[in-house]
């Protein structure tokens, strides 16, 4: 029970003191006059203010509330390490027993484990939705078992009550990780890139000065070097092929370091090439030209030379030699001395006229064998007796000619192995492309036919010669579709797959497997050109493997969607394919930092005046403080009693009621009159 008096005033406050000050004025007049009777009249007046302010008497029958304590237990990763996890539940049992032991206190407990993805320990976010749960008045104490290192300080709550650090963890540990200060998601074939790595030693290490470092490229066996410790090491690094390339850094575990987690680093960086350079040789002015010219020149990553030849050597009009301004075909510097410096050569209705050497051409035979790259875009003198079939590239080319032209319109179509190459699949709307109007007849004897021309005859052949390889477009007339002759079709995107893929991108590899991480996930790709290429062997970090069937999505294209269980590498095997990719960090954020600290919760614990002790000193007495005063101490931690309460109803008594108000003030008022009126 609780008593008070309380007003609840018939007229407002300002009014109410208005008529206390005149009543005050009124006694003053009457003690100026030396009226006898001022006294009662100002108890008269005392008597009507108060009943103006309308006095109670009221009681509360209230019930006590038991105070509430959060104790929020850290079950994440770290916490897994050495005796942590034993040492955190014996002390959470040993701190629920003796609250249950108090009396009038309830105790709250607050698992937390990994935060999504790899958002680590978040601490703030469970407090903050527990203390959201209970009422601010209630709560008399916090206590958080824990190694120290969270990573949401920033989503701290505003604390009524003090928090307590129990801090787990020996005084010996200590632990060695890697740090990848600088690793960028692309980098520029032929480029070297520069790393910035890191080792340190963190808690009480041995001492050592430099350990070994093993890098393996794209799962392939590591190299060893020797590195020193506590020093940022620069590493360049070359990537050996397009597309993504995972560079894996791993410092061997040493003897009594808490784990072995944060020794792995996982650097995947994407190969992009610089500049497409690109020989366009031209054989004579015609419609095509400009067309193929505008075309490489609209790829601001085209680097183009071109040569149209104008006047061979053999025509005979009677100009003086001096009166010529043409530029001298640079032949030897191109096709013997910088032929290896181009990463494309394309003969455009190109024929023999004694400009290039057998032995220039031969020159190209050779270079497409170490890896260069040639289209011939045929016109009809690739059917006569200057065709450049007759010389040595006829040993690099997929198809021979016929010597027969068909002039008649046409439709270009993707054969069914087209739909399957990367260079043609997915170029819909074949019904809707205009015509050409003009075909070389050729005989393929090696490569893939993906494109068809006159009653099925082929018209796009690809084939790979060596380390190269070689494109045949058996004509002369895809300008008309960068002319939009008849609705015009897809030549920019036609041509530019068919570069990208005899530069080798592994996006346009006909045989391929690669996948895509997001996460702890993977989306799995395989590309073939022959039937379902089965599943796909998944060797998982622990060593486990796991077979994961592949579905077609479109013709040649086979995808899987895959979970990963764990944080790490993974290498993918069907058939005569590899990939390795990672998923997720290899150093999670939760072992980024293993030894145990207070230092980031210490400023929060000093605000409430709460203590951080270590738990290996052992568990700490429970005691009450009053609020505002040290609540922690050596083997002590303590709470505040709140003494909140729960009111179950109230009684209000009117100490001045109607009646009695009436009785006085007439009462007081008569005697002053009769009191005065005597004298």
């Amino acid at each position: 029970m609780s008593g008070q008096i309380v007003f609840d005033p018939l007229l407002p406050w300002p009014v109410i003191w208005a008529v206390a000050a005149l009543a005050l004025i009124g006694v003053g007049l009457a003690l100026w006059r030396g009226l006898s009777g001022w006294a009662l009249r100002a108890l008269a007046g005392v008597v009507l203010v108060g009943a103006l302010a309308q006095p109670s008497y009221q009681v509360e029958n209230r019930a006590p509330l038991s105070d509430i304590v959060l104790m929020v237990v850290d079950e994440s990763a770290s916490q897994q390490l050495a005796d942590r996890a034993g040492a955190t539940e014996d002390a959470a049992d040993a701190l629920a027993a003796a609250l249950a032991a108090r009396p009038n206190t309830e105790l709250r407990r607050i698992p937390v484990g990994d935060g999504a993805g790899d958002a680590g320990t978040e601490l703030m976010t469970a407090l903050s939705a527990a203390m959201a749960e209970e009422p601010r008045g209630r709560i008399a104490g916090i206590f958080l078992l824990s190694d120290g290192r969270l990573h949401d300080l920033e989503r701290a709550p505003d604390l009524p009550a003090p928090l307590h650090l129990l801090l787990t963890g020996q005084e010996d540990d200590w632990d060695r990780r890697l740090i990848v200060r600088n690793a960028p998601a692309f980098a520029i074939l032929g480029e070297p890139v520069e790393l910035t790595l890191r080792i340190e030693d963190d808690g009480a290490a041995p001492g050592d000065t430099s350990t070994e470092i093993l890098i393996s490229v794209d799962g392939a066996e590591p190299q060893r070097f020797s590195v020193p410790i506590g020093e940022d090491l620069s590493l360049p690094i070359t990537l050996p092929h397009g597309g993504l390339n995972v560079i894996q850094f791993t410092v061997p575990e040493a003897e009594g370091e808490l784990t072995d987690r944060n020794n792995t680093a996982l650097v995947q960086i994407n190969g992009v090439r610089d500049r497409l350079r690109v020989l366009l040789v031209s054989g004579e002015p015609h419609a095509g030209g400009r067309t193929w010219r505008n075309l490489l020149k609209s790829d601001s990553s085209v680097d183009l030379v071109h040569f149209t030849i104008l006047r061979p050597p053999e025509k005979q009009d009677g100009v003086p030699v001096k009166e010529l301004s043409l530029i001298a075909f640079p032949t030897r510097e191109l096709f013997l001395e910088k032929i290896a410096d181009f990463d494309l050569i394309i003969f455009d209705r190109y024929k023999r006229r004694n400009i290039l050497p057998s032995i220039y051409l031969d020159n190209v035979r050779n270079y497409v064998e170490q890896g260069g790259a040639v289209l011939v875009a045929a016109g009809p003198d690739f059917a006569g007796a200057n065709s450049i079939y007759r010389s040595p590239l006829a040993d690099i080319l997929p198809a021979e000619p016929t010597a027969r032209v068909v002039e008649r319109g046409f439709r270009p179509e993707v054969t069914e192995l087209g739909q399957k190459h990367p260079v043609t699949a997915g170029l819909a709307g074949a019904e809707t492309w205009g015509r050409w109007l003009r075909q070389i007849e050729v005989e393929p004897y090696s490569g893939d036919v993906v494109m068809s021309g006159v009653e099925g005859r082929p018209l796009l052949v690809l084939d790979r010669v060596g380390e190269g390889r070689v494109a045949l477009l058996a004509s002369d007339h895809a300008w008309l579709w960068t002319r939009g002759y008849e609705g015009g079709g897809p030549q920019l995107d036609l041509l530019r797959r068919l570069a990208h893929w005899m530069m080798k991108e592994p996006e346009l590899e006909e045989e391929a497997l690669w996948a895509e991480p997001t996460g702890q996930s993977m989306r799995i790709v395989r590309r073939s050109l022959g039937e379902a290429p089965g599943p796909v062997e998944i060797t998982r970090p622990d060593g486990e493997t796991d077979l994961v069937e592949l579905q077609e999505v479109s013709p040649g294209r086979f995808e899987a969607l895959y979970d990963g269980p764990e944080i790490g590498l993974y290498r993918l095997q069907n058939g005569d394919e590899n990939a390795v990719v990672g998923l997720g960090p290899a150093a999670p954020r939760e072992f980024e930092q293993t030894i145990a600290s207070g230092a980031a919760l210490d400023p929060l614990v000093t605000g409430t005046r709460g203590g951080v002790l270590a738990l290996r000193d052992g568990v700490p007495q429970v005691r009450n403080v009053r609020a505002g005063r040290p609540a922690a101490g050596r083997g002590w931690i303590g709470i505040t009693p709140r003494e909140a309460y729960e009111t179950l109803d109230v009684t209000q008594t009117p100490l001045l009621p109607a009646w009695l108000v009436l009785l006085l003030a007439s009462g007081l008022i008569v005697g002053a009159w009769l009191r005065e009126g005597r004298n």
